[in-house]
């Protein structure tokens, strides 16, 4: 059976792509420039499956070397800002790839298992590149069912956000309640709405601007002065609750927010913060609510390039 190099070459860099893009679709870890690191990060993959193949120096097919090579594509795809992040993106990757090489296998196994061997831990072979697609989707779909599964079992100790919202030049802090039930978003954007105590939020914009949104809450509707820099920015967000079918609630779209946890900090734009006037919480333990919409980090709306900033 002839094997061409460039074709073991090529099936790599899509076997580790779809990887390596599964694994950031769970890890929400987006930075700038992504596409162009997960293709190098995957060519790396694919060089280092050659020099295996070949046998060119025989100590990069020990454990030690993989597991070196691991860490390599995992930082160059997504580099992470702190080495327990970097852990937590390495375990992800190995799950991931589990889950796809399994697939693969048994695929082409029922298929073709005569046109497939092993060479020095790299598996090659004469069968159609669609098996490696069909196996990469199913993979896919297995391991987003699997996390969005287990991200919906979260425990008490992570019902609790520390998040910090930026609006112009102004910015604050908060604790926010991560509500399972809160799936609030813009009806026109489909941006996420996060609740925020009006004590928090007087902290984001002008006395005036705050008069003048509930005075439109109130159904007041006359002219306020100096508050010309906040008018397109605000949103009202129609709601429904036990005891109250028409609910209204008004705020801002603002510039981002930081999400912040034990494992890592994330910013999403896009985002719609609106008052409340009471409490939210009884015995203080969070002034803020957020959805799992937020969290997960969907980010491309509807009709949201059409918002004027």
């Amino acid at each position: 059976m002839t094997i061409y190099l460039d074709l073991i070459f090529f099936e790599n860099i899509l076997m580790n792509y779809i990887i390596l893009f599964a694994t950031l679709i769970i890890v929400k870890n987006k930075t700038k420039h992504q596409q162009l690191k997960i293709i190098l990060s995957s060519t790396i993959g694919s060089i280092y499956a050659i020099i295996v193949y070949l046998n060119i120096l025989s100590f990069y097919s020990n454990i030690f070397a993989k597991t070196i090579l691991s860490i390599v594509m995992v930082y160059v795809a997504y580099t992470p800002k702190s080495f327990k992040q970097l852990l937590k993106q390495i375990l992800i990757f190995y799950l991931t790839s589990f889950i796809f090489g399994g697939c693969t296998f048994a695929l082409i196994y029922f298929l073709k298992p005569e046109n497939v061997k092993i060479n020095n831990g790299v598996f090659v072979g004469i069968y159609p590149i669609k098996v490696t697609i069909i196996a990469g989707v199913i993979a896919f779909v297995v391991t987003q069912i699997a996390f969005k599964l287990n991200k919906s079992r979260l425990s008490t100790k992570n019902q609790y956000l520390e998040i910090e919202i930026f609006y112009k030049n102004k910015s604050t802090k908060a604790i926010a309640l991560l509500d399972s039930g809160n799936l609030l978003k813009d009806p026109i954007s489909k941006m996420p709405v996060i609740i925020l105590e009006k004590e928090i939020f007087k902290n984001l914009v002008s006395e005036d601007s705050l008069n003048y949104m509930e005075a439109i809450l109130g159904g007041d509707y006359k002219d306020f002065e100096n508050i010309q820099e906040d008018q397109n920015k605000i949103r009202m967000v129609p709601f429904m609750s036990i005891g109250k079918e028409n609910g209204m609630l008004i705020g801002i779209r603002i510039d981002k927010i930081k999400i912040i946890t034990e494992d890592e900090e994330t910013e999403r734009k896009n985002v719609i913060v609106c008052f409340y006037n009471k409490k939210l919480s009884n015995n203080g333990k969070y002034n803020a609510l957020v959805g799992l919409n937020l969290l997960e980090g969907e980010e491309d709306y509807e009709l949201a390039t059409s918002i004027k900033k």
